[in-house]
């Protein structure tokens, strides 16, 4: 795609993305994830637009966004939060007088709904879990436990899980502390057999171990998670596409939803920094949710069923 570059007298691109992603870290507290995705979108654009994008017109934005249309909607959701915020950020600090994000119609992009899975998916899933530590209870087969019943039982983020530090659980305490999004702590209830599944797994790792689950000088990968949960997802007879880390995660929140909890708790658990999140599990459950106001509801249906005298 050939397109102007950057015009004379513009803040180099990679001054402003520099500028832009420090203020991301120091202010927003925004995740080392975050800002390494947010550099190559942002490195990404810059290289297509002959490195011209802090200084970038509504239709050269316009065509960076059809040049993505081949992608993943996530990849494409991401992308393009990343140059919404990048243009909102040059426009507060007084580096460009306009946004041309703005003067495209239609850029944001709805958010899809998570994939989840049933409770009997989850059930499957955990017997194959359970089936192998009852035949044999190896050291690999006693990690896999603590990890599934961490990740369905207390709905963690993947990078939480393999990074948790071995001192976050101590039985017979039955919560955890968690460093989440921002570096920002909080408490996490666990089941009492993720607890118990955590006590096997303490007794393997050394007391000065930094990490709960261990590898090498540092910790297990989340590349070894995601695969690692596929490949459970295969044995049970479930579609490996259909599984992963963070769907395991969803299914937590839409379970919990699905069972009385109230939104605020579960933004609490989940360490969601905005409500407008974790509502959209509201979607997810909205069975449940019609049902609850045809029974409570003083015109609901349950309201004008004849009464007996």
């Amino acid at each position: 795609m050939d397109l102007p570059g950057q015009p004379s007298g513009q803040l180099p691109d990679g001054r402003a993305i520099a500028l832009f992603l420090d203020m991301l870290a120091s202010e927003r507290g925004a995740a080392a994830n975050t800002l390494a995705a947010y550099g190559r979108d942002l490195a990404g654009a810059s290289q297509t637009l002959g490195g011209g994008l802090a200084g970038a017109s509504a239709g050269q934005v316009e065509l960076l966004f059809a040049g993505w249309h081949d992608l993943a909607p996530a990849s494409v959701a991401r992308k393009r939060s990343a140059l919404r915020r990048f243009f909102a950020f040059l426009t507060a600090e007084g580096i460009r007088a306009d946004n041309p994000v703005l003067l495209i119609a239609g850029v944001k992009p709805g958010r899809p709904l998570p994939k989840t899975l049933t409770v009997e998916d989850v059930d499957r899933l955990l017997a194959v879990v359970d089936t192998d530590l009852a035949e044999e209870a190896t050291p690999q087969r006693i990690r896999l436990k603590a990890l599934m019943e961490l990740l369905y039982g207390s709905g963690l983020r993947a990078t939480e899980l393999v990074s948790m530090p071995r001192n976050a659980i101590r039985p017979p305490q039955p919560y955890a502390i968690v460093t989440g999004k921002g570096n920002k702590e909080r408490l996490i209830p666990l089941s009492p057999a993720a607890l118990a599944a955590v006590e096997a797994q303490l007794q393997l790792v050394p007391k000065d171990s930094r990490y709960l689950f261990p590898s090498g000088k540092g910790h297990v990968t989340r590349a070894w998670l995601y695969q690692l949960v596929k490949a459970v997802a295969a044995r049970a007879g479930i579609d490996p596409q259909r599984v992963s880390p963070h769907v395991l995660r969803h299914a937590f929140a839409t379970h919990m939803l699905a069972n009385g909890a109230d939104l605020r708790t579960l933004q609490t658990l989940l360490g969601h920094a905005d409500i407008s999140t974790t509502e959209r599990y509201t979607h997810i459950d909205s069975g449940r949710l019609v049902s609850t106001v045809q029974r409570l509801h003083p015109l609901g249906e349950d309201a004008l069923q004849p009464r007996e005298d």
